[in-house]
């Protein structure tokens, strides 16, 4: 996922996007990805489709929320979600809202935004076991031995805390500035 986010910035961005009606949607959208970009977003869109019924709607929207570990979310965020959208959200609208939202994204607040989702507080830190946990259980899994090479490399703190902030920099701009 990371070097996904790292191609994003460095010029992986879709260019020239347009706001799209519904039925414009198909339009040459699909030329805006490599291949395995759009199999990355068909399978999360096969996540987030819970019903399996080929539209993402507000109740598909709850589920995925549920299952990330957020369960009071209120429903005027999931119709300001859904309010984006041109009309239903099947898998085209939804590459196509994609398209949109990344191009001119800044890859570090991309990033921090997904760490946000589990941080309601907004502490940026999140205990280790808790990352740990989803990173193994939710979607692209990570196996045991990813999540001990990624605590390697991002050690928490004592109090098992790992500042995701410093991470996402350290993803975004490299290592550089702590090098002594």
């Amino acid at each position: 996922m990371l070097s996904r986010l790292k191609h994003r910035r460095n010029g992986g961005a879709p260019k020239n996007t347009k706001k799209r009606t519904a039925e414009g949607a198909n339009s040459n959208v699909f030329t805006l990805f490599e291949q395995a970009q759009i199999q990355e977003f068909k399978e999360a869109f096969t996540i987030m489709d819970q019903n399996s019924d080929g539209f993402i709607d507000k109740n598909d929207l709850r589920d995925t929320f549920a299952a990330l570990g957020r369960q009071n979310v209120k429903q005027e965020e999931i119709d300001m979600m859904l309010k984006d959208a041109p009309g239903p959200i099947n898998f085209t609208v939804f590459l196509t809202m994609f398209g949109e939202k990344l191009k001119g994204a800044d890859p570090e607040e991309t990033i921090l935004n997904a760490f946000k989702v589990f941080d309601p507080e907004g502490k940026g830190i999140l205990k280790k076991e808790y990352i740990a946990q989803m990173l193994t259980t939710q979607a692209e899994r990570f196996s045991a031995v990813e999540i001990e090479q990624m605590f390697t490399a991002f050690p928490p703190d004592v109090a098992g805390n790992l500042d995701y902030k410093n991470l996402v920099y350290i993803i975004t701009h490299g290592e550089d500035n702590d090098q002594e």
